[in-house]
């Protein structure tokens, strides 16, 4: 990095070329006379202008200076054309963060290749026509052929010896399972192991040893605005890296005829294939599971939090199955009505809409329009919040909860059941 001043007789070098050059141009050319031009200066005082400008990038350069020394952002020349010439990386970020990460943990991350036997039955070509089915129906159906349909997804491993965490809508019906990892020709074949329909969460096995594993970290230091990466395998284009920020937590989602709650919101491009590959932090921790696309919008993906994973993890490798938690409430959202029309002092809080018949909650003495404020000793701001610590919480666990009925704190335990 070159000195101070040597930035200083840099600047000054080329200040008196920058001069040398504007008093030429500021001169007069006269008619050519005996042979050669005859130029006559200017009227305005050139030396006190060329004085002045001299004097004030002086200043300038002295006040670069200073701020270098005191600290303000600076880079060489060196460094600003290293800058300059660098691309693909992220503010903030060095130029290797991104590639390091992907290169580290992409040889966890798996294609998952399935395939299913299904009968269809078809109309003869003739009658397969609006106008004629109106009045034959079906009755000229050919009969029920078998095909094999097939289908493609994204998983990682989770462990050495073969487990493989992946979306349980990737293998839901699947007759076969094949794994393909990085770096082998052939595929491994998988066994399911465990699955759960409600949290779309699948656990594979293959027969293998000393592979690659990607860690699971905590969704809930995850910030909005935080940076994260997708790898997976969209369209069967293996190991496919895609970068974005976290653009929402908690989102509910309706997804055909699935009902997703609390999912991580992305603009990280996930496309069909990728479901089931890690959404990973810059720290290479798995903080999501890709698991769905707003087909309406561009740059909208969605992911299942860690934190639900890491609670039914070790029940889907050892039982197979998940035991849901249930408490027995249905939420509402507090709203400015009702923090009026119950006299809240704000609209934090989950309000209980409705107690089912039998459980826990009602068990517990819960009622319609009780406020629940706290769980278990946390804090409950929102509905979600609240069945997030349910989703959490062990099947038997007794559990202290606060609420509010009637301007006044309550608090009861309940037990809770599986669903």
């Amino acid at each position: 990095m070159p000195s101070p001043g040597l930035k200083i007789f840099w600047l000054l070098n080329k200040i008196e070329v920058f001069l040398k050059v504007k008093l030429a141009y500021s001169l007069i050319a006269m008619p050519k006379k005996e042979g050669y031009l005859v130029f006559k200066p200017k009227i305005f005082p050139e030396g006190k202008i060329a004085a002045a400008f001299l004097a004030g990038m002086l200043v300038v350069i002295a006040v670069a200076i200073a701020g270098n020394f005191h600290g303000l952002p600076h880079l060489s020349w060196a460094e600003e054309v290293n800058q300059s010439a660098t691309t693909g990386t992220l503010p903030g970020l060095g130029p290797d963060v991104i590639p390091d990460i992907v290169s580290s943990f992409s040889p966890a991350v798996v294609r998952i290749n399935t395939s299913e036997q299904v009968n269809t039955r078809g109309l003869d070509p003739f009658f397969n026509d609006p106008f004629f089915r109106q009045f034959f129906g079906n009755q000229f159906s050919t009969p029920s052929q078998p095909r094999v349909s097939t289908g493609l997804g994204s998983g990682f491993i989770v462990s050495t010896d073969g487990y493989i965490l992946t979306n349980e809508h990737v293998v839901s019906s699947a007759d076969t399972i094949e794994v393909n990892l990085s770096g082998r020709d052939e595929p491994y074949p998988a066994k399911k192991i465990g699955s759960d329909r409600d949290l779309d969460l699948a656990v594979l096995k293959i027969d293998a040893e000393n592979l690659p594993t990607i860690p699971i970290g905590d969704s809930g230091s995850i910030r909005v605005g935080d940076w994260v990466i997708a790898i997976g395998n969209p369209y069967g284009l293996d190991h496919t890296v895609t970068v974005g920020v976290i653009s929402a937590k908690g989102r509910p989602v309706n997804m055909q005829d699935r009902q997703y709650k609390n999912l991580l919101q992305t603009d990280a491009s996930i496309n069909p294939g990728n479901s089931g590959g890690p959404l990973l932090n810059l720290k290479g921790e798995v903080i999501g599971i890709n698991t769905a696309i707003n087909a309406e919008a561009q740059g909208i993906g969605f992911a299942i939090p860690s934190s639900t994973v890491q609670s039914v993890i070790n029940d889907l490798i050892n039982k197979g199955s998940v035991d849901h938690p249930w408490l027995g409430v249905y939420l509402q959202t507090i709203t400015s009505e009702i923090v009026q029309y119950l006299g809240l002092r704000d609209k934090n809080g989950a309000l209980i809409a409705q107690v089912a018949d039998g459980s826990p909650a009602a068990k517990a003495g819960l009622q319609r329009g009780d406020v629940i404020v706290e769980y278990n000793g946390i804090k409950i701001n929102t509905p979600n919040e609240l069945t997030e610590q349910v989703s959490g919480t062990g099947v038997g666990s007794q559990v202290e909860i606060r609420f509010i009925r009637g301007g006044k704190t309550h608090s009861v335990v309940a037990t809770i059941e599986a669903k």
